[in-house]
Order: C-alpha cells, then sequence, then structure tokens
C-alpha cells in the first residue's frame, strides 16, 4: 500500500491504494475535472450559486449527482465537487479490481476499505486535539466529509471547528457538511443539537458530528472515537 499526492488547479488530493491503480486515480480526477469545468464553462451559474440547482438530463451524470445532492441538503453544486471528484476516482479503481482505495481531497474522503482505518479530525482547537474516527470495513463505497468555519478555504457561513458528515453518497455526505457547518452560527448546545438533528435526517445521511467553542456532539450512526495524532495539514485527514 502506498500513498502519493498529486495538486491539479484548485483540486490536492492524497490516493491510498496499490501503486498499481494510482494511474486509474489520476486518470479519473482529470477526468472528473474536464466534466465539472465544461459544466461550468456551459454555465457559470452552477459555480458561483449557494443554493439548490436544478437536474437536467442532459447533464453528465457526474454533474446530475451533483445536483441531487445539492437539492438533498439544501446548498449550491459546488459544495459537493471535492466529494464528486474523490468519488468518481475511487469509483474507477474499484472497477479496475482494487479492494482497497482512498481518495482524500481537501477534507473530503471517498473509500473503499478492507481493514480498518483511522480518520483525523482536526478542528484546530487544542480540546479537541488527535481525535481520529475508527472507521471499519464496508462491502462498497462510502464518504466521510468534512467542513469547518475557521480552517480552509471553502466557503461557510458558520463557525464550526469542524462539521462532519458519513455517507454512502460521497458527494451527499459533502454537501452535507457544507450544509452543517452553515447551519451551526453560535456556540450553544441548542443550536448544535438543531443542526445534527436537521442533517442526520436527511436521506441517505448515516451520521454527523460538530464541534464549535468547546461543545462536541454527534448524531445517528458514527464511528467511534479513539486517540491518534492527526496533522493540521487539512480539516480532515487519514492516520494510521
Amino acid at each position: 500500500m502506498r500513498s502519493i499526492h498529486f495538486e491539479v488547479g484548485e483540486t490536492a488530493v492524497t490516493v491510498i491504494s496499490d501503486e498499481i491503480y494510482h494511474k486509474c486515480a489520476k486518470d479519473a480526477i482529470f477526468e472528473a475535472r474536464d466534466t465539472i469545468l465544461a459544466k461550468i464553462a456551459n454555465d457559470p451559474f452552477f459555480k458561483i450559486t449557494y443554493d439548490p440547482y436544478p437536474v437536467s438530463n442532459t447533464d453528465d451524470e457526474l454533474i446530475r449527482r451533483m445536483c441531487v445532492a445539492s437539492s438533498r441538503s439544501g446548498v449550491g453544486p459546488m459544495a459537493g465537487v471535492a466529494g464528486a471528484v474523490a468519488s468518481y476516482a475511487v469509483e474507477r479503481m474499484v472497477e479496475g479490481g482494487a479492494s482497497y482505495a482512498i481518495v482524500e481531497n481537501g477534507g473530503d474522503i471517498a473509500m473503499m476499505i478492507d481493514r480498518d482505518v483511522s480518520v483525523g479530525l482536526y478542528s484546530g482547537d487544542d480540546r479537541m486535539k488527535d481525535i481520529a474516527l475508527d472507521v471499519k470495513p464496508r462491502d462498497h463505497i462510502f464518504g466521510i466529509c468534512s467542513s469547518s468555519g475557521n480552517i480552509g478555504p471553502s466557503v461557510s457561513f458558520g463557525i464550526s471547528g469542524i462539521c462532519t458528515v458519513i455517507s454512502d453518497d460521497v458527494i451527499l455526505a459533502d454537501c452535507c457538511a457544507t450544509s452543517l457547518g452553515n447551519l451551526v452560527k453560535e456556540g450553544t448546545s441548542e443550536m448544535l443539537s438543531e443542526a445534527l438533528d436537521s442533517i442526520s435526517s436527511i436521506e441517505g445521511v448515516d451520521g454527523c458530528l460538530a464541534y464549535v467553542n468547546g461543545l462536541f456532539g454527534t448524531a445517528g450512526d458514527v464511528p467511534d472515537l479513539i486517540r491518534r495524532k492527526v496533522d493540521s495539514d487539512d480539516a480532515s485527514r487519514i492516520v494510521f
């Protein structure tokens, strides 16, 4: 098993798999980016809107999936762009025979795993230092995606240290992480609970968690928390 990191445009990915699948992952990432960039060139509003974007049967399947996730989570379709690229790459790797494939794209992770993996949660707050999710294998691709109001370049209208969503639909997990982050506008237990309940009730969401100003909460089915050394390079990292 080997990891590689590469960047193209706004995309900065880490791929973890057997080396024979690395080229497949790279090719898929470029293909997914080309599909999304073509959509933006045809309709620039797709890139800038913060509102759900309608599904069109004339769009590529990847674009349609972004639009569906956008509508279900109440955010713009580009809220799911990192998850879309990561998911597309893992799907191509699995089609090529990979049983262990992870693509992390700016804190949004798509994975197919046949062994336990620890996913670090970085909130920028020492009160929640070196905490990770103990993620168990599944027989299908799934996503663990994070958003933060304080870390990274992505737009968030909230103040959370970290919001994380788990779903079999990686793009939905990405969009819902943004939506959850937008809902956490105050560091109160009432708002945190309401935000978590709202996102966990969305069809397709397994579970979610959020941390803000010393408050931590979960809703739905969330992997166990464990202690692991977590790198601060991103809002969500894979650690072993």
